[in-house]
This record gives structure tokens, C-alpha cells and sequence, in this order.
């Protein structure tokens, strides 16, 4: 069998296919280096190169920095899109929120103004009420109340006083200086007195009391409330002082016999 031997110094050729790996190889570790090492103003050079090795340029350098720095640059401007579009969500979201707090308080001090109105009404209407209440009361206690009676005394100053109140009542016309002229011209103030001897009399129908009313005169103008009799000052009184309205317009306009 044969001794295969080496000679030293030598080594296998390398062939076609290894010369361009290699080659790739170094174009990419020399594009590597060239971004950092190789300044951007420096002069291109040419010079020639062993067989089987690339030769680079400053072009070529210049064109795969220019690269990178725009992808550089593209990153960057993608960051600033990011943060701009977080920026700007923060603030909508701040404004949103303040906006919703905005309405919350509006709508807080809207809600307390209506419970104060209604708070308000409420106590209106329970002051009314109480009002109403406290009135209806006084008018129960008013109407409970028994009226006391006007008194008059029984003389002829107090029948006078008292056949007024009632002409008044009625709308019957009169005074107290014509009710008592006529009264002391007719019978002198005595309600018993009464007429015998006149043409009444002599008809059978004497006129009696205070004015000297005869009967017929006496029943067509009684005033109801009044007693039925002649004899009765009061009764009268007024039945004389509404047969003198109708007859001469008041009591005060007679001055003798009627």
C-alpha cells in the first residue's frame, strides 16, 4: 500500500465554492466594522486585491450606514407615535374623568337644591296647615262660645235702645230723638197707658202704650221676634216706628198725631 506523504508549506486548494463563502463571510463582518470604524467623509479608495478576496469601498460603507441609521430613525419615530398616542389616550382619559366628575358634581348640587325646595314646600305647606289647624280652632272655640246677650235696662231708656237695635236689624228707620219725642208727646213715657175716649176708642179699638198703637195697626206692622202685645214697650215701639216708615218715610218725620 502506497505511503501517502505531505509536504510541509502546502495545503488543499480550496476550490471555486469555498472562495465565495469565504468571501460572503467577510463582505458581512467588514459591513459590520465599517459602521463604527469607518468615517463617513473619508475618500474612496480603489486598490487592487489577491485573487479570491472582495474589495470594499466607502460608497458601499456609506449606503449600509445610511441604512441603518433610517431604520434607526424609523424605530424612533415609531417610538414617538407610540408614546404621542399614549400621551394623548392618558388625556382623554384624564379629561373624560374630570368631565364625569364635573357632571357628578353638577348633578349633586342640582339634586341638593331640589331636596332643599322640596324640604321648603314641605315646611310651607306644615306652617299652612298649623295655621289652618290653629284658625279652625279659634273658630270652634269662638262658636262654642255662647254669646253673651246685650242686656238693657227695663226703663224707658232701655226700651228705646232696645227697639233701635232691632229697627236697625230690620232696616227700619229711626232715631233716638224721634223715637223718644214722640213716645213723651203720646204717652209720657208709661207703656200701660192707653186711650178711652177717642174715635178709636169709641170703634172699639183704643190705642195703647208707648206710641199708642191701636190693634189693626199693631198686628199689620208687628216685626217677628217682637212680643205680640200692645203692652210691650219694645214691641211697641217698633211696630209704631215701621208703620211711621211706611207711612211718612221715618218716626223722626212725625210731629203730632198719626
Amino acid at each position: 500500500m502506497p505511503k501517502i506523504t505531505k509536504k510541509p508549506g502546502h495545503s488543499r486548494a480550496l476550490t471555486r465554492t469555498h472562495k465565495i463563502a469565504i468571501a460572503g463571510v467577510a463582505t458581512l463582518g467588514a459591513a459590520a466594522v465599517a459602521i463604527s470604524a469607518v468615517p463617513s467623509n473619508a475618500q474612496s479608495t480603489t486598490a487592487e486585491t489577491p485573487a479570491g478576496k472582495v474589495a470594499y469601498s466607502s460608497e458601499q460603507i456609506k449606503d449600509v450606514k445610511a441604512s441603518v441609521t433610517d431604520q434607526l430613525a424609523g424605530a424612533n419615530l415609531k417610538a414617538e407615535q407610540i408614546a404621542a398616542k399614549k400621551k394623548a389616550a392618558a388625556e382623554a382619559a384624564a379629561k373624560k374623568k374630570a368631565s364625569v366628575a364635573h357632571a357628578k358634581h353638577k348633578a349633586a348640587v342640582a339634586h341638593a337644591k331640589h331636596e332643599a325646595a322640596v324640604a321648603a314646600a314641605k315646611k310651607r305647606a306644615q306652617a299652612a296647615r298649623e295655621a289652618k289647624e290653629a284658625a279652625s280652632r279659634s273658630a270652634k272655640r269662638a262658636a262654642v262660645k255662647p254669646v253673651a246677650a246685650k242686656k238693657y235696662s227695663n226703663n224707658l231708656n232701655g226700651w228705646i235702645n232696645n227697639a233701635l237695635d232691632i229697627m236697625d236689624d230690620k232696616g227700619i228707620p229711626g232715631t233716638y230723638n224721634g223715637l223718644y219725642r214722640n213716645i213723651m208727646r203720646e204717652s209720657s213715657g208709661n207703656p200701660n197707658a192707653i186711650n178711652n175716649w177717642d174715635i178709636n176708642a169709641i170703634n172699639g179699638v183704643p190705642s195703647i202704650g208707648l206710641l199708642q198703637v191701636i190693634k189693626p195697626t199693631f198686628d199689620a206692622y208687628h216685626v217677628p221676634g217682637t212680643a205680640k202685645s200692645q203692652y210691650d214697650p219694645v214691641a211697641n215701639i217698633v211696630a209704631a216706628a215701621n208703620y211711621a216708615a211706611d207711612k211718612y218715610g221715618s218716626i223722626d218725620n212725625v210731629n203730632s198725631a198719626y
